[in-house]
């Protein structure tokens, strides 16, 4: 199921996406591209971990875990004063503060800069239930493969702003990576699937 009412619930996966609004475009230069990640770890960093993300002009893509309700409250310690009354903190109204921070504080400083006015992201955004590793292991692919299908790349690797490099890195990164290689079974073989895995359409 896909909309945007799901709740965010701890220890599960999902995929969290949206798009500009109309013609127009969330990225246009490096800068935009760079700072959109830095707010999603400025803000989000301490409630998810970031299995896979894209970005391209107008729209992104992220798959993330939410983190357990205790490992929520350890990270982010000024949310609640008294570790036991963890069972009357609404995590999942939380998260979902953070990300209208997110997008809210991306939105304005994307708008000073474009000198424009006005919603920048199509509503809120989307999010999808992630409930096997097969379906996980399709998604990332899926994910990696978005800007070559959309005739911003001839390959995977050219991307910039993907995960794939991130994950084949030593650099700091907002992703799972160790995560990410045992679930494809080594990175040789994250490589591999990646290389001859088929075209994956029509997921969401």
């Amino acid at each position: 199921m896909t909309n945007t009412q799901i709740f965010l619930e701890e220890d599960r996966f999902y995929h969290i996406y949206n798009h500009a609004v109309g013609n127009e475009k969330l990225f246009i230069y490096d800068k935009n591209y760079l700072y959109f990640l830095q707010l999603f770890n400025k803000y989000l960093s301490g409630f998810v971990d970031v299995y896979a993300y894209c970005l391209i002009p107008n729209h992104f893509h992220f798959i993330i875990k939410i983190k357990s309700n205790n490992e929520i409250m350890v990270l982010n310690p000024t949310r609640v004063s008294n570790p036991r009354r963890i069972k009357n903190i609404n995590i999942p109204a939380t998260i979902s503060k953070q990300f209208s921070h997110f997008f809210n504080s991306y939105a304005q400083a994307y708008n000073k800069q474009q000198n424009r006015k006005g919603s920048l992201f199509n509503n809120r955004y989307k999010r999808k239930q992630i409930t096997t590793d097969a379906y996980l292991v399709k998604l990332i692919h899926y994910m990696h493969y978005n800007p070559v299908e959309a005739n911003l790349c001839n390959n995977i690797s050219d991307w910039k702003y993907s995960s794939y490099n991130a994950v084949l890195s030593d650099k700091n990164t907002i992703i799972v990576r160790d995560k990410i290689i045992d679930l494809f079974a080594g990175k040789q073989n994250f490589i591999y699937c990646h290389d001859v895995a088929p075209k994956l359409s029509g997921i969401e």
